[in-house]
């Protein structure tokens, strides 16, 4: 089981975030379309993170709902046929829900810093942490707290939800909404 530290914030200004990640790691970044395929499950979360047709993970994790550093545990698979093992997963559990963004990937040191334009929520910022067997979560937390001021990143901005989450809400609030009009 492999581990990291999160932070994800809402930006208001992607772009200055945007310079401020390209000037720290001296890199323009690697743009990177993804679709996240949300399944069923008992425990945690199960995704399958498509990048192409020929390219994906298949990824089981958890991580607590909260604001600001947080751990997140996780197992990956890597996949050649995304399309194919995404049909069985949809037959066999169910999709809960289908996140769309475009993220630009960055790295400083052990940290993957990805700017994501996530289709029907807007711009964020997260921050990975990598941790390897043995390092200590409190150091890493103070590194993403360190990396967030490097970024610019206000603690109002943080958020304790995953974008599966926010997406629901969204649909929840839409669907009220929609039903409250007739």
């Amino acid at each position: 089981m492999a581990q990291n530290v999160e932070i994800k914030a809402q930006l208001i200004d992607f772009n200055r975030q945007f310079e401020l990640a390209k000037n720290l790691t001296a890199t323009p970044g690697e743009r990177i379309e993804q679709t996240d395929v949300f399944f069923r499950c008992q425990s945690g979360r199960l995704k399958l993170r498509i990048f192409d047709d020929d390219n994906g993970e298949l990824i089981s994790y958890e991580r607590p709902d909260q604001i600001g550093p947080k751990t997140s545990s996780y197992y990956i698979s890597r996949t050649g046929e995304p399309n194919a093992l995404c049909d069985v997963l949809t037959r066999s559990l169910g999709v809960t829900i289908i996140v769309k963004k475009t993220r630009v990937l960055f790295l400083s040191g052990r940290t993957r810093i990805h700017l994501d334009q996530v289709e029907g929520l807007g711009a964020f910022l997260e921050l990975e942490v990598v941790l390897d067997a043995g390092d200590c979560i409190e150091k890493a937390q103070q590194e993403a707290k360190e990396l967030m001021a490097k970024l610019e990143i206000d603690p109002d901005w943080l958020i304790d939800r995953a974008y599966a989450d926010l997406l629901s809400e969204a649909a929840a609030s839409n669907s009220c909404c929609q039903e409250s009009n007739f």
